[in-house]
């Protein structure tokens, strides 16, 4: 069998491929074009921990775990000729596709990269999906990493994909309306509607797994070799809230919390997150979906002041004194919206496992505080005031 993981040199690409290859005696094959590393020094910024070369990651990983069924392709999923090939030659049995521009934020800068942005990452979808169609490969079970952004923050109990509507007394089920806020998010309910429409006509077998804010710097494998490491973004345009909050601590900054801060957003830790892409891609093939099945990749709800609180106490642990300060909301936002958001499909995927988020922000400050030096020359990066920052 052959899985074939899209983005793989990417956050959450890299270490559920290389958990896939320590896992299993399949071959991994990896396919990126390495633009999120071009972006983030597009906007002046770097990856907190230092991630290794892609062809010195492969040889820590079969250094380390034997993992000789970890092979790399470089190459772009926007471009048809280069899908047909990767797919005429490989022929995968699953695809894992993690490869997408990631950041709302950037999506927001200007219509340039809005374009870009929508261009990259609907067009790489579509190729894969009528890859499989036009060369008979419709019994490969794609799994997309899109995002519980694509919901929005509505009042009522997120439901795991779809939604009751009812109009004159009649009710039916129906996909869940796209309420995405950026035009990063648009692009993964536009992915989402595409993916249901490919399950309908090519009758491929997709789960679309619908990512939370993912936190967290290490893995069961990434742990066992600094070159196994994945990327850590802490700037305003590519690192999560967390992420940007911890960075604060490590420079010595309060960490800052627009307004009330008790909205809750959804998280899951990149352990959680890895695991259940690797758990999905090893499904035997009489349990894959018949259908496109949704699954909402998530553990739980966060409050951002308890993010900042969770991190000012984990932070004292590290002989760092972390102040929280409330600033006023530059957004216009429910400072007090308490999101709901069901994900039993998804914990039953991962058996209900939930890393500890204090355990997580841990694992967090054990990186940054060796790479503190990185943190502190691009601290411009992260502080209030410099960006309206987005807290999501």
């Amino acid at each position: 069998m052959t899985i074939l993981v899209t983005g793989g040199d990417g956050y959450i690409g890299w270490p559920t491929a290389l958990r896939l290859a320590t896992r299993t005696d399949d071959r991994v094959l990896i396919v990126d074009n390495f633009a999120r590393r071009e972006w983030v020094e597009e906007v002046g910024s770097v990856s907190a921990v230092p991630i290794a070369g892609i062809d010195e990651r492969i040889a820590a990983a079969r250094e380390t775990f034997d993992a000789g069924n970890l092979s790399f392709v470089e190459g772009d999923l926007v471009e048809k000729d280069f899908v047909d090939e990767l797919l005429t030659v490989h022929e995968p049995d699953v695809i894992v596709h993690a490869a997408a521009q990631p950041s709302a934020p950037y999506s927001q800068i200007n219509g340039e990269r809005a374009n870009y942005t929508q261009h990259n990452n609907m067009q790489a979808t579509r190729n894969l999906v009528w890859g499989l169609e036009e060369h008979g490969l419709t019994d490969t079970h794609f799994i997309e990493t899109t995002t519980t952004g694509v919901y929005g923050a509505p009042e009522f109990p997120i439901p795991e994909g779809g939604a009751t509507m009812e109009h004159e007394g009649e009710r039916d089920d129906v996909p869940f309306p796209a309420m995405a806020g950026s035009w990063y998010h648009l692009t993964k309910s536009h992915d989402a509607a595409n993916l249901r429409l490919a399950a309908q006509q090519f009758d491929i077998p997709i789960s679309d797994v619908r990512t939370a804010i993912t936190y967290g710097t290490e893995t069961e494998e990434t742990r066992e070799d600094d070159r196994l490491k994945t990327r850590f973004d802490f700037d305003y345009y590519f690192g999560t809230v967390a992420h940007r909050f911890a960075a604060q601590a490590v420079a010595g900054y309060p960490v800052t919390v627009y307004g009330k801060g008790e909205q809750r957003k959804p998280f899951v830790s990149l352990e959680d997150a890895v695991e259940g892409l690797v758990e999905l891609a090893l499904a035997d093939p009489d349990d894959r979906p018949e259908e496109l099945t949704v699954y909402n990749q998530v553990t739980r709800a966060i409050s951002i002041v308890e993010i900042a609180e969770t991190i000012a106490e984990v932070g004292s642990e590290f002989d760092l004194d972390v102040a929280v300060e409330h600033f006023e909301n530059p957004r216009d936002e429910d400072e007090t919206h308490k999101m709901e958001i069901d994900n039993d499909r998804y914990a039953d995927v991962i058996g209900g496992r939930d890393q500890d988020f204090q355990s997580g922000i841990r694992d967090v400050f054990e990186s940054l505080t060796r790479y503190d030096g990185t943190i502190s020359a691009h601290e411009d990066r992260f502080l209030p005031g410099v960006l309206d920052s987005s807290q999501d």
